[in-house]
């Protein structure tokens, strides 16, 4: 069953009205690369909310009033982040990766690789390697790759805590924007938890081919440090060099150059590390991902309690023996909250399940006939022929 989110008329899409345009961020060398224009919600409100050879040190984020040496950081954070080219008989095209672990993963966007018949990873040094994609996961947009003959100095990137970020704290982006290696852009965390869609393909080497496209969800940290084609896969950092966001897509005000993107208009994207994490432990052990299912068929709803109205997710549909209905939500039944979290619409409700993995119990917080009930829900695994 998929997850409808059908948009709500003058709501929070339509504010971006076709100003703005949110797109995948491979960059296209040839045939113009991936990409795709698709909407993101404008109104949400900023919500504070081991495997062998992997780096397992959890920095801490730094005090927002100090001043953050971004050179030091850059000279720290610079070896653990890849160049990636890819290609096919028709194109070829660049993004970014992170050092996962020293057994030769990397960590990049599956619309960096998909559908690419060769993948040639550049370390920071200048080295190169051939790599073979290990697994990708098309539904949040990670995908794993492996050097083939990997060096035994790899720098894994340190883990941050994308749950501890606030609105605000400095990050630093760094990638292989428009075949730039190494490059390193500042700004703050302008937002969390802010659901935005993009389109994924599975013939992700050619942006002719959208037949197969499927819809890509993510509770995604905005940033305003730039970030641009080719960006896709890198590293956004916090003030400590500790990995908090795989930087994934864009905000755009009009087509470019660059396969018909333009560049920065400092609104980024960024998949927070939490979620990358989760994703990354399973291709590499599993070469695919299990992802969490509510059970519902979802649209853009209000919620009216004691002549207050506010906007939310409404149910349209509840999947038969699904962890929706065990928990006795119906048809016709307004979400408004998940764990305590404000939720304005369907593409927020999607967002915050699809950030969560199996098993994870969540309190759904929703209206019925006028009056707010709480519910505990036990997520399960989603089937393969379902979307939510």
């Amino acid at each position: 069953m998929s997850t409808q989110t059908t948009p709500r008329q003058g709501g929070r899409a339509s504010r971006w009205g076709g100003i703005l345009a949110v797109g995948l961020l491979s960059a296209g060398l040839a045939s113009g690369g991936t990409y795709a224009v698709v909407q993101a919600g404008a109104d949400d409100q900023p919500v504070v909310v081991e495997s062998s050879g992997r780096a397992t040190t959890q920095a801490s984020n730094a005090s927002l009033g100090t001043q953050s040496d971004w050179g030091t950081i850059a000279e720290k954070v610079g070896p653990s982040v890849v160049s990636i080219g890819v290609s096919s008989q028709t194109s070829e095209g660049a993004g970014s990766g992170v050092v996962w672990d020293t057994e030769g993963h990397i960590v990049t966007n599956a619309h960096v690789v998909a559908g690419a018949d060769r993948v040639r990873v550049t370390l920071a040094d200048g080295r190169a390697y051939d790599a073979e994609v290990a697994g990708e996961d098309s539904s949040t947009d990670l995908a794993v790759i492996t050097l083939t003959d990997p060096p035994d100095d790899l720098v894994p990137i340190a883990l941050g805590d994308d749950q501890a970020l606030t609105v605000g704290q400095p990050v630093m982006a760094i990638g292989n924007p428009l075949g730039l290696s190494g490059t390193v852009t500042t700004g703050i965390v302008s937002a969390l938890d802010r659901p935005v869609t993009t389109q994924s393909t599975e013939q992700g080497m050619d942006p002719m081919s959208q037949a197969q496209a499927a819809p890509v969800v993510t509770n995604a940290i905005q940033t305003s440090a730039a970030i641009n084609p080719g960006n896709s896969g890198g590293a956004l950092v916090d003030a400590s060099g500790a990995l908090v966001g795989i930087n994934s897509s864009i905000a755009s005000l009009s087509s470019g150059a660059m396969g018909g993107q333009s560049g920065s208009i400092g609104i980024g994207f960024a998949i927070p590390v939490s979620e990358a994490d989760s994703i990354a432990e399973q291709l590499i052990e599993e070469g695919t991902a299990e992802h969490a299912f509510l059970g519902v068929g979802l649209e853009d709803a209000t919620a009216t309690v004691d002549s207050g109205t506010s906007a939310a997710a409404g149910i349209s549909q509840v999947e038969e023996d699904s962890p929706a209905a065990s928990a006795g939500l119906k048809k016709g039944d307004v979400i408004t909250d998940i764990d305590g979290e404000r939720v304005d619409s369907a593409l927020a409700l999607v967002a915050q399940v699809r950030q969560r993995t199996t098993g994870d119990e969540v309190v759904l917080g929703y209206v019925r006939d006028g009056e707010r009930h709480e519910v505990t829900v036990t997520l399960d695994a989603r089937p393969d022929d379902q979307q939510q």
